[in-house]
Formats: structure tokens, sequence, C-alpha cells
């Protein structure tokens, strides 16, 4: 009896150890995101640093410490996990985009933004894939077979637009922007659906039916996860619009939105869809519709909400690959060759410029040659910056590489280690050179990017793009939204001329006969006895 006692306090003992090293971890991990935060703060002004160079930075000098202390042994606090990386923080970070995006600029250059990211990535990861199968296999790196060769274009194929988010200023610049964003919320989806594809199919028996069906399955994802996206935002917003939760309590309506958002992810992975993609394109119509249905209070507070939560997961996820770039255990086994490592590091990141640059150039080409008005058409310096912005990779090209080349994150193969401490050396190099460079040559090739864009700036507490037609391609005032008219064309000629233009007018007739009745929006507030609109509608009187 006192043998079994002794026993059950040692393992308490032990267990309470462990526990009590996971909440120092976790006070660690929350205080170095409190001195991103801090530290961003104080350099926001610096054109040189934005908080993602900082939280990587930063991660960096705690991984030395946590060496140092740990006498060599472990250089992070957390495991890294991918359940973690794609169920709790790119969520926000992707809903939150779409709720922000100025929808008149994106869906105005709709067409370039797919033909970037989808055309583009399958371009960039089919020659990342022909230069790693011609270079890595007169190296001594290992075995590859070709599935490896394949999710190596898939993996370093994906644009982090984590990163082009805060490189990029939607106000300042908004057609870059907008197609930079576009492409980078495209590219993850497409990258991400490539990589699965690759896993899944058979790739030793490669035949015209095979690709087919790749192609199929892409456009069957593509297609359902935006549907998912749309109809999870109209049912938040009816939902709302009936039940009006705003009269008897705000918080009520402000959780059924970041519910219903994050549950339209979810769905999407249950349906082994591209939750990027639904859950984008979620913000978008929620924005559009269910923000427009709830109270002042509650619009203010989602906004803000949205915007934190996004934030913080931004700064968790660099602070952590900048901790997780200095992992012994992945470097001790590509120690033995450390020729080997830079030279594959080199060549993948030759490898992303020339496969970037091999679709960006050319499509913005084809582009140019289609689109009738000079403003509509990308400039040689804008294609530059375009080029430019879409080199660095961050956490989604980790995840899928640690998903390829590692078991829970540990991996006790050599070419294995190569490939992981090769991923997490392109990762740091693309994010802090490349970042550190592109507002800088943004200010170079656009010097009067503020000048030209400051006279439609304000700070309001509604964003501009929650005011604008979802297919809209006008003014963003209200009153220009008001006597906004578009050319009726007369002929099928004149609708190919303006297809935006009719396409957004169309849209507005049927959105404002059918759609806004329904689900809700601007203009078409419930008005329910005792609420804020009966107040707003009796001070009118």
């Amino acid at each position: 009896m006192a043998i079994e006692l002794n026993s059950f306090v040692s393992r308490f003992q032990m267990l309470s150890t462990s526990d009590h090293a996971s909440v120092v971890s976790m006070n660690l991990f929350v205080a170095l995101l409190c001195a991103c935060i801090v530290i961003g703060h104080l350099l926001e002004e610096n054109r040189w640093v934005n908080e993602s160079i900082t939280a990587l930075l930063i991660g960096v000098c705690t991984g030395v410490v946590i060496l140092l202390f740990s006498g060599g042994k472990s250089s992070h606090l957390l495991v890294f996990s991918e359940d973690l990386f794609f169920i709790y923080l790119l969520p926000p970070i992707i809903f939150n985009a779409g709720f922000q995006v100025k929808k008149k600029q994106f869906f105005v250059n709709f067409i370039t933004i797919v033909l970037f990211g989808a055309v583009g990535t399958l371009i960039s990861c089919g020659i990342i894939s022909l230069g790693v199968i011609q270079f890595f296999k007169k190296m001594d790196i290992g075995s590859l077979d070709i599935g490896d060769y394949l999710a190596i274009g898939a993996i370093f194929a994906a644009t982090d637009s984590v990163c082009t988010l805060q490189v990029l200023n939607q106000d300042e610049t908004p057609l870059l922007y907008s197609l930079v964003f576009g492409e980078g919320v495209v590219n993850d989806a497409t990258s991400v659906v490539l990589f699965n594809a690759i896993q899944s199919f058979d790739l030793n028996h490669i035949d015209p039916r095979i690709a087919l069906h790749f192609i199929g399955n892409f456009f069957y994802l593509f297609l359902t996860s935006t549907m998912l996206g749309a109809i999870t935002g109209l049912v938040s917003a009816y939902i709302i619009k009936k039940l009006y939760f705003g009269r008897h309590s705000t918080d009520r309506e402000v959780a059924l939105m970041i519910l219903m958002a994050y549950l339209s992810y979810m769905l999407a992975e249950l349906f082994y869809l591209s939750g990027i993609l639904t859950v984008f394109f979620c913000g978008i119509v929620m924005s559009h519709y269910t923000w427009h249905n709830v109270t002042e209070s509650s619009r203010i507070t989602t906004k803000h909400a949205f915007a934190t939560l996004s934030f913080v997961a931004e700064i968790f996820i660099f602070l952590y690959v900048g901790m997780d770039a200095l992992d012994i255990e992945k470097w001790r086994f590509a120690s033995n060759s450390p020729g080997t490592s830079v030279a594959v590091s080199s060549i993948l990141l030759a490898l992303i410029m020339a496969g970037r640059a091999a679709f960006v150039f050319p499509l913005s080409l084809l582009i140019n040659l289609v689109k009738k008005s000079p403003n509509e058409k990308i400039s040689f310096r804008q294609q530059v910056i375009i080029w430019w912005a879409g080199l660095m990779r961050g956490a989604v090209s980790m995840a899928l590489a640690y998903n390829q080349f590692t078991r829970g994150g540990h991996t006790q193969l050599r070419t294995n280690a190569i490939m992981i401490t090769s991923t997490i050396t392109v990762v740091l190099f693309s994010t802090v050179v490349f970042g550190l460079l592109t507002k800088p040559l943004i200010r170079f090739l656009l010097p009067h990017t503020k000048h030209t864009t400051s006279m439609v700036l304000s700070d309001s507490s509604t964003p501009k793009s929650f005011n604008v037609p979802l297919l809209g391609e006008g003014q963003d005032s209200e009153a220009d939204l008001v006597d906004f008219t578009v050319p009726r064309p007369g002929s099928i000629r004149a609708l190919l001329a303006t297809p935006t233009h009719t396409v957004h007018r169309y849209w507005r007739k049927f959105d404002d006969a059918f759609m806004r009745p329904v689900f809700g929006g601007r203009g078409f507030v419930p008005y329910v006895p005792g609420s804020p609109t009966e107040r707003s509608f009796l001070q009118g009187q």
C-alpha cells in the first residue's frame, strides 16, 4: 500500500512539474508577444522594419537565449503543430483580410488576381519542381522521389500573404495591395490544394486521365469553397437580421458573427475543401450584409475584434518561426554537410525568384493587352513591386514542409533535416531581407504614392470598404455611391468592351431587388420596436 502511494505521489509530482513548465513557457511566450507589440509600436515610423520582421528577430534572439540556458538542447518554448497553425492561427488572419479588404479593388481586379494566384502558382510550382529535380539529383542530399520533388514545388510556390499585408498599405497603394494580397489568398489555397493532391495521387503512373482529374478537382474545390463561404456569411446575415439580437444583447450578435466565421473554416476542413478560400469569401459577404445588420456598438466591436485577433495571430506565427529557426535537433543532422545546406537554400531562393518572374511579367503583358484603359494597366514599375513583394515565404511553407519531411515536428533522417533547415533558411532570409527592402523599393519606384492617395484617406469608425457595393467600381463616399451611374451598353460589343461596368450594374439591380431585402445590408437595417433603428427613425421625424 505504501509503495502504491509513493508511486502515485511521484507521478503527481512529475505531472505537476510538467504542468508548471508549460505555464512558464506560456508566460514567457505571452511576454514576448507583448514585447513585439511594444517594440513594433516604437518602430512604427521606421520605413525599413515592420512588426513581422521585429517578431522574427525577437524569436531568433529568444531562441539563442533558450539554447544557452538549456545547454544546447532546445531553442523554443512550444512544439510546432500544424493543427495550431491551420486550425487556430490562419483562420482569423484570412477572415480579417476578407472582412477589411476593399471590395471595389478586389473584384475589379478579380480576373487578374485569379490569373496570378492560380495559373501563376501552377507555373511557379512547375519551374521549382523541374529545377530541384535538375539540381538536387547532382548533389549529395539523399533519396528523394518524384512526390518529394513535386511537394517541394508546392511548398515554395506558396507566397506569404501575412508578410505582404504588413509590407504594403491598402490606402497608400490600393491597386498593388489588391493584386498582391488577392493573389496571396488564392495562391495559399492553390498551394495547399496542390500539396494535398500530390500526396493523394499515385505519381508513379501519371497519365492524361489523372491530369484531367486533378484539374477538375481544383476547380471543384475553388467553386465549392467559395460557395460555402458565401452561404455561411448569408446564413449569419439572415439570422441576425430576423432575430435582431442587439435589442437584447449586443454580446450575442458579436459572438454569433465570430463563431459563424470560424464555423465556415471548420466546415471547409470537414468536407475536405479549401478553408482559406471559404473563410476569405465568408469575410467579404459578412462585411457586405451581416455587419450592417448589427447595432452600431457591435459594428465597432467586431471591426476591432477581428483586426486584433488577426494581429496577434500574425505576431504569434512570426515569433515562433524565429525561435524554431534554431531548433538544434534538425541542425544537428544537417551540420555534417553545411555546404550542401547552403547550396540547397541558395538554389531554392534562385528558383523562387525565377519561378515568380516566369509568370508575373508574361501574365502582366497579357493583361495589359486586354485592358483598354491606361489606368487599368499594370506598369513595369508595378510589375517589379508585385514580383518582389511575392518573393517572401512564411508559415504556410513551414507548415507544408513539416507535413512532408517530419513526423510530429521531429525528424531522424539527414535528407529530411536538410530540407527542413533549408526551408527555415529560405523563410528567414526572404522575410527579413526582402521584407526590409520592400518598403524602400516602393518609395523608390512610386515616389508620389502618398501624395496621390492622401486625398481619399479618412479616419472613420466605419471602414470605407464596407460602404461600397460588393462589385462596386465607383467612389468610396456615400454621395458618390448614390449618384454613381454606369453607362448601359447597347450591344454585345459594348458589353464586351465594358464587362466590369455591366456586371456591376446587373449585380446592383439584383442585390437591391432580391439580396438586401432578405439578408439586410446598407440601407436595409431591420426595423424593430425599441431598437436603435426605431430611435433613429423617430429622431428623424
